[in-house]
């Protein structure tokens, strides 16, 4: 099988990485995040990622596209359901790219957190799979967050401290706060 695989950021990548290469799986990366801000916290995601590609030699595809405008347009008035926004975005991307790419599916390594909102990624990859024709590869990899967790320290890989979007980090840092 010849997999596609949205990257968020290189610490959730690690455990779906290494879990469907041990498989046999034939597996490439797919970079597309507009939804993370601010742009140093973009970038510093981006270069994490760049560094665990060189560590396993990873064949990665980048579509470096900072979208804090677009992403800010399609969220704002309705910032409860951003995520559905955020997830749709970024997974029809991938799945057109592995159509493009001739990929028998496509997946995303936001299925590793238990802070992202599982059956709404699972929902918009079906969607997409109809879409484009490409089966979404669904897999629950939750139980492996932790264990990907240590490894990206092992590799001193950066690792942020919310999910990615302004009201994210607007809602993490607040609630430290208090």
């Amino acid at each position: 099988m010849k997999l596609l695989m949205h990257l968020c950021c290189a610490p959730c990548a690690v455990y779906p990485l290494r879990t469907v290469r041990e498989r046999g799986i034939e597996v490439a990366g797919f970079w597309f995040n507009p939804n993370i801000h601010p742009v140093v916290e973009y970038r510093s995601r981006l270069d994490a990622l760049k560094k665990l590609q060189a560590l396993w030699d990873l064949d990665v595809e980048y579509r470096d596209e900072y979208g804090l405008k677009e992403y800010l347009r399609n969220v704002v008035g309705d910032e409860e359901n951003r995520c559905v926004y955020c997830y749709t975005v970024r997974l029809e991307e991938t799945a057109r790219t592995a159509r493009e790419r001739g990929a028998d599916a496509f997946t995303t390594s936001l299925l590793v957190s238990p802070y992202q909102k599982f059956d709404l990624i699972v929902q918009a990859g079906r969607a997409m799979q109809e879409r484009y024709s490409v089966e979404f590869f669904a897999e629950d990899f939750r139980e492996g967050f932790r264990e990907g967790r240590r490894q990206s320290g092992e590799m001193e890989l950066y690792r942020q401290k919310y999910c990615g979007c302004i009201y994210s980090e607007m809602e993490r840092y607040l609630r430290e706060k208090q």
